[in-house]
């Protein structure tokens, strides 16, 4: 019961949560990379993870983060975005929602405590799920540009040595 007190709170401050969230990642050196990002679509990220937090903790599947977090890296790499600072992103997302849940934590009996340590459990596992789906989904992108770029430069070899026709459409395979 308390555990869902406590999620919808930061459901129902998701906004300004994103907000400073948003922030503090764009003004982060560990994640200066960035600032690339338009601040309106980084703080629209956040707070979908932040305003649909019940839904994620209670009736997501691992199968429904993997490709949430899948996604979200490929996109984060596709635009420049350093592997270690998505991670870090990832870390100071997590890590901003806990200082919030300190500050509003109002556990007078062991009944409250036992249900605020239960949040705080299913926050570092989604976290943990989400950290390592996002390095997972990373590496896939970069293999898929390597070979995309391996087949470019073959196919570049090819023609220079005349094996291939310039006119040759490249059949490679995503």
């Amino acid at each position: 019961m308390m555990g869902i007190k406590l999620v919808r709170l930061i459901e129902a401050h998701s906004e300004r949560l994103s907000r400073s969230l948003s922030e503090k990642i764009r003004n982060s050196e560990r994640t200066s990379a960035f600032q690339k990002i338009p601040p309106e679509e980084l703080r629209l990220a956040a707070t979908e993870v932040y305003r649909n937090l019940g839904e994620w903790l209670l009736q997501k599947t691992e199968a429904d983060i993997a490709h949430r977090f899948r996604a979200v890296a490929e996109q984060r790499a596709s635009e420049g975005i350093p592997l270690h600072q998505l991670v870090w992103a990832l870390a100071l997302t997590r890590d901003h929602l806990w200082r919030f849940l300190r500050q509003q934590s109002f556990s007078d009996s062991i009944f409250e405590l036992h249900g605020e340590l239960e949040v705080f459990q299913m926050l570092n596992q989604f976290f943990d799920r989400a950290i390592y789906y996002a390095i997972v989904g990373y590496e896939q992108f970069s293999q898929s540009v390597t070979a995309k770029d391996d087949w470019a430069r073959a196919r570049a070899a090819a023609i220079s040595i005349g094996l291939l026709s310039e006119r040759a459409e490249p059949t490679y395979e995503d």
